[in-house]
């Protein structure tokens, strides 16, 4: 009954995903939706600005836990509708409460009991559980920074590492704020392109944002190694 209930979670949140892509939400997650509706957003938003900041944090916590991909496209909305900084962290916030639902869940079903074992048996597992509780805020500092590595694959690994919640949590959030400010400043922006070219293209958005386009590349080759040398400076003070 207990190996049951483990899973109960991943189950729920297995109906979620399917609810979306059987009602075709998903479809929704493109320029599209913002080139053919983004006046009304934004009006509705001018009307009820707390309401909406709560209901798209609302719905990109689920989308982000349900792991749907196209969540990309409601953070250049965020930035559309309430500009980089309001959007930027209203999203790293949101982001963070969808990823607490896949380590939780991760964690619940495989975690716990991967953990147990470990601890159990006392080898390289267990060696390598201590390495990272030892530094989980840096190792998922480092690896939220670096854009290029799947955020889901670190939702993933850290529930079935059970890693300590706060300090995964905080990286969460201060990790995903540069690149999400990034992004929403795009969104910020794409208004004047919605107006000057209803129908834009990858090359247009390319020479419209190549700035914060670099930005972000930036951030994927050279914070990580950045992070990763104030570690080491850090772990050296320590030792002296």
């Amino acid at each position: 009954m207990d190996r049951v209930k483990r899973f109960l979670p991943l189950i729920a949140l297995g109906c979620v995903i399917v609810l979306i892509f059987a009602m075709g939400w998903n479809r929704y997650l493109s320029l599209d939706t913002l080139r053919d509706h983004g006046q009304a957003f934004r009006d509705f938003t001018a009307a009820n600005y707390l309401l909406s900041l709560l209901i798209l944090m609302l719905v990109f916590a689920t989308l982000t836990a349900s792991v749907v991909p196209g969540v990309f496209f409601l953070t250049i909305t965020a930035g559309y509708l309430f500009g980089p900084w309001v959007g930027g962290v209203s999203t790293s916030i949101a982001a963070t409460a969808g990823a607490l639902v896949v380590y939780a869940v991760t964690r619940s079903a495989l975690g716990e009991a991967l953990r147990r074992k470990a601890e159990r048996d006392a080898g390289l597992m267990q060696k390598v559980c201590d390495a990272i509780d030892r530094d989980t805020f840096w190792y998922v500092l480092g690896a939220r920074l670096a854009v290029v590595v799947p955020f889901h694959m670190i939702n993933v690994a850290a529930g079935i590492m059970a890693v300590r919640l706060g300090p995964y949590t905080a990286a969460t959030v201060i990790g995903l704020l540069p690149a999400h400010i990034i992004y929403c400043w795009i969104g910020a922006r794409l208004n004047t392109l919605l107006v000057n070219d209803p129908n834009p293209d990858f090359q247009a958005l390319f020479a419209q944002f190549w700035a914060p386009m670099a930005g972000v590349f930036v951030l994927a080759v050279l914070l990580p190694f950045a992070m990763k040398g104030l570690q080491a400076a850090m772990q050296r003070r320590r030792a002296t």
